[in-house]
Order: C-alpha cells, then sequence, then structure tokens
C-alpha cells in the first residue's frame, strides 16, 4: 500500500463528526534539521474530546514506522504536546517529542528493522495526524480530523556535500555555509561497515567541518589492507588541510568500533594530533599494533563468548570481558594528552562499554591524565546512542563482519531512558566540541532550518 493510499483523508466526513468545527493541527517548525523539537497543537476541538495523535514514516527501505498518543482536549478545546500529557499509546506523559523518538514499525512489518538515512541530500518526511477517539490500530482504515507533513534533514541549508576519494582514503566532507575557517571533525561508525554520512552532516549542520570516513568495506582485500592508523592518518589530514578548516583544531569522533580507531590514534600516533575526541559505546579492548583484519580476527577468535537472550539474539559484551591485563591487548589510555568524552549506555548488551569505562579512568587516574577524562552514563541506555530523536532498537539485523553472517543482534536499552539518552549526549557532544573546538565557547554557529 502507497503512502497516498495510507493517508487518504475525508475531511467532509471528519469534519462532520466534529458538529461544524473544523480542527486545526499546528506543527512548527514543518521543516527542520532533525535535532530540533517540533511544536505539536490542536486547536478547534470540543472541550473534554478524546483524540489520538499519530505519527507515520516510509523509510527508504520502504518499511512503515509509527508512533501515537493519547490525548484529551482542554476546556478551549486545545491539545498541546509539550504541555499535556499522553494517558496511552507508544509514548505516556508529556513528552514533547515522542512521536517520533518512540518510533516503531507499523504491525505486520517484517523483523529486525532500523531506521538509517543513507541519503542525506534528502529529508526523512513525516506525516503527523489528529484523530477522534483513542486508537492503537487500524489508521490506514480511518480518515484523520488533520494532517501535517514535515520534513527532518540532516544537512542545513548551504551544507556542501563532497566525494572524497584522495589517497586510498574514501568518505564524504561536508562543509558548513558561509566563508569560515572552521573546526574540523573526523567522524567514524563502527562494526556495521560502509560509509554512513548522516551525522557527520548533521555536524556540518552546527559548524563543523566534518568527514564521515568508510573504512570497514564489503571488499575484503580492502579492509584487511588497513591498519589502526595510516589510513585514518591520511583521512585526517585531509580534513586538517582543507583551506576552510582551523589546522590545529580537527576533534575524532567514533561510535563502537570508530571508538577503537579514535582511541588508537589519539595515543598512538606520531603524526596527528587531535584537540579532542568523542567515543560513544566503545572500548580500549583491542590488539594493539595490529590491522583492522588481524582485530576482527581476535574478535572472532573470542566468538565462544558469546551469548544469546530469550529470544536467540546475539549479545557480545562478553567478548572483551574480563577486561584484558595485558598491554598489548587494550590502548595504553594514559598516553592521550587531549580531553576525551566518553558516552556510555548502561544497559549495552553489544559490547562492555561500562566495564571498559571504569578501567579507562582507572588507566587515566594512574598516568596522572584524568582530568582529561569526561564520562557521561545513561541508565537503561543502550548501544546505539544515536542523533536526538532517532528511534530506540533494542535489537536489529546486522551482518557480522569478516563471516558475513545475518544475525539479529541484540544492542539493549528501553525507549525512553534511551531516548533521554541520546538527546542530553548530543547536546552536550556538540558543547565539548564547541569548547574544544572553537576560539571563544559561544561563537560556533548554531544552525537552524
Amino acid at each position: 500500500m502507497s503512502m497516498t493510499e495510507l493517508l487518504t483523508l475525508n475531511n467532509s466526513e471528519s469534519s462532520s463528526t466534529m458538529v461544524g468545527t473544523f480542527p486545526l493541527l499546528e506543527v512548527q517548525p514543518t521543516r527542520g534539521l532533525v535535532d530540533e523539537k517540533i511544536q505539536v497543537v490542536v486547536r478547534n476541538l470540543p472541550p473534554a474530546l478524546s483524540v489520538t495523535l499519530h505519527s507515520l514514516h516510509c523509510s527508504e527501505d520502504k518499511d512503515f514506522w509509527e508512533a501515537f498518543g493519547h490525548y484529551i482536549s482542554d476546556g478551549q478545546g486545545t491539545v498541546t504536546v509539550a504541555k499535556d500529557a499522553s494517558l496511552g499509546g507508544t509514548y505516556e506523559g508529556t513528552e514533547p517529542m515522542g512521536l517520533l523518538w518512540s518510533m516503531q514499525p507499523v504491525p505486520g512489518s517484517r523483523t529486525g528493522l532500523r531506521i538509517r538515512k543513507m541519503d542525506v541530500l534528502t529529508p526523512s518526511v513525516v506525516h503527523i495526524s489528529v484523530y477522534s477517539g483513542h486508537m492503537t490500530e487500524g489508521f490506514s482504515k480511518q480518515s484523520p480530523l488533520a494532517t501535517v507533513v514535515t520534513e527532518r534533514w540532516y544537512m542545513a541549508p548551504g551544507v556542501c556535500r563532497i566525494d572524497i576519494r584522495e589517497h586510498g582514503v574514501r568518505g564524504t566532507l561536508f562543509l558548513p555555509p558561509g566563508p569560515g575557517p572552521f573546526p574540523g571533525v573526523l567522524d567514524m561508525w563502527g562494526g556495521g561497515g560502509g560509509l554512513v554520512e548522516y551525522r557527520a552532516s548533521l555536524l556540518a549542520s552546527h559548524g563543523f567541518v566534518s568527514m564521515a570516513l568508510e573504512y570497514l568495506s564489503h571488499d575484503k582485500n580492502r579492509t584487511s589492507d588497513i591498519d589502526l592508523k595510516t589510513y585514518f592518518e591520511k583521512a585526517f589530514r585531509i580534513v586538517q588541510e582543507h583551506p576552510l578548516v582551523m589546522k590545529d583544531r580537527v576533534a575524532l569522533f567514533g561510535l563502537s568500533f570508530g571508538v577503537s580507531v579514535t582511541l588508537t590514534l589519539a595515543a598512538y600516533s606520531k603524526v596527528i594530533s587531535p584537540r579532542c575526541c568523542v567515543c560513544i559505546s566503545g572500548s580500549h579492548v583491542h590488539p594493539v599494533n595490529k590491522s583492522i583484519h588481524k582485530v576482527f580476527t581476535k574478535i572472532n577468535e573470542d566468538g565462544y563468548k558469546t551469548q544469546f537472550d530469550e529470544e536467540g539474539r546475539v549479545v557480545w559484551r562478553d567478548i572483551i570481558l574480563p577486561i584484558p591485563t595485558d598491554p598489548g591487548e587494550k590502548v595504553d589510555i594514559g598516553r592521550i594528552k587531549c580531553p576525551l568524552l566518553l558516552v556510555v549506555g548502561e544497559d549495552d548488551q553489544n559490547w562492555a562499554t561500562v566495564e571498559s569505562a571504569e578501567d579507562m579512568a582507572q588507566m587515566m587516574r594512574a598516568a596522572g591524565n584524568e582530568n582529561l577524562l569526561t564520562i557521561l552514563k545513561y541508565p537503561d541506555a543502550g548501544h546505539l546512542i544515536e542523533p536526538p530523536y532517532t528511534p530506540h532498537f533494542r535489537a536489529s539485523n546486522f551482518i557480522v563482519p569478516q563471516t558475513r553472517q545475518k544475525v539479529i543482534m541484540l544492542w539493549g536499552g528501553y525507549p525512553k531512558p534511551h531516548a533521554v539518552a541520546q538527546e542530553d549526549s548530543w547536546e552536550k557532544s556538540l558543547g565539548f566540541l564547541r569548547q574544544h573546538l572553537y576560539p571563544s565557547h559561544d561563537s560556533g554557529p548554531k544552525a537552524k532550518l
């Protein structure tokens, strides 16, 4: 069924149920960055009317996602999502952004789904509708009282996207609008591999020249040739030497296995010096001074520690436990000389990030550089801590590196606390980058659509 069919409106029928009134649904902004909050207000309702607010999104994989909340209009016939509590649905309580972060695949969808924006040149389109009554299903079979179409963008107007194919390095560079110069960020995702651009484009929308780097390819020959320093040093230099970049103000930003790369560079590189590092859901535990191929070979050798939950989903966190004492099996964090921000979900089921953070703190304390470390811990948050309002995925499909086996990976976390972690950690990560990369703490631009 097409989106048009799902969203067919019958305004005459809807209006007649409202006894001559015309409900007005306001969503502001209708076009904004994905980390901007929206204001949703319904007016012109009868007082004390039960209504359902519903959001619907069709992903790039053509899967439908939805969220909904149950409300009762006030004495003036108004529902204000930022102030009024949802009485039920995919979220409860006063949740201004619940219609986005609580999205779930519609009933009957394929299993193991995850939303990831691969084409950042187009928006994520979300239809927000209001229905009479408290509904929990069958939205496509009912006519809404009103619908507003919204666009959520990772790229602000004026951000420039450039394909990078230099010195064997593959990536995408995003330039903020304006004359610059700007700080730079090298952005690295994790073991899922491929070229993932959406966080880098959002960073550029906030005033950082940012490069999304591909380093895990489906081409095994290419991946096996990449060590844990040289390739990334070249990528760092591409960012650093761009004419719009302040050369002494370039950061590393890593998630999951990208954290392993980030920490390795910060501790051991003799040719680059990151100004600061942001590390989300990662660890310092991996063979030191080895190629990526050998690191993943070691992970596969320890695969016998893999656990499975009651639904047969893969739990990897025990693979690196107990945290090793052998210096050859973990990055010497005591060597790091730049500010380091660690973001940790305390229900991370994919990697032992809590134990890793504790060990890193001990190592830095012993080395006398603990003053450089900031740790953000989030109870009941999982592994995939993404930009704000991204729906939570406790588990999803995953292709295991090297073996190419398809599994359901358990990431951990629960929707509401995970949403809190994403919103808070993103705001604090941007603040951390501005603090250490901009000459003046408050000089960083804040882009909006």
